[in-house]
């Protein structure tokens, strides 16, 4: 990832894509090692989120790559009081969203793809097709 990569670019992006998500919370932007990057959060512990995130998704790709159902979209856990959803941001890192019960899962497919994108250039990581 660059070394360039401005944290405030990256924390208004996550803004963004909760300013046109109705329901998201929060967001950690991570390595996909566990590291934190970027955070839009208030009531959770971003450097906790990052990493437990990284277990998320690498357990996620090994599942799908078990089951064959293709490569992994995302991981989407669903609580009691709402819902954490990882996406891979390339290979190297991901984005970790926080929603409420509300939180509009259609829009967030619809929304994520080019949030994703815009993170990825803004890490320096190449697009992954």
């Amino acid at each position: 990832m660059s070394s360039q990569t401005s944290p405030t670019a990256l924390v208004d992006e996550l803004k963004s894509l909760r300013d046109r998500v109705l329901g998201i919370t929060e967001s950690v932007v991570a390595t996909a090692d566990g590291l934190l990057v970027a955070a839009d959060t208030a009531a959770v512990h971003p450097e906790s989120a990052a990493a437990l995130s990284a277990a998320m998704l690498g357990l996620g790709q090994r599942t799908a790559a078990e089951v064959g159902l293709g490569g992994l979209r995302d991981v989407v856990t669903r609580c009691h009081g709402g819902y954490v959803v990882v996406l891979a941001i390339g290979d190297r890192a991901l984005l970790m969203v926080l929603g409420d019960e509300g939180l509009d899962i259609a829009a967030l497919h619809r929304e994520s793809p080019a949030a994703i994108r815009r993170l990825g250039e803004l890490l320096g990581l190449a697009p992954a097709f």
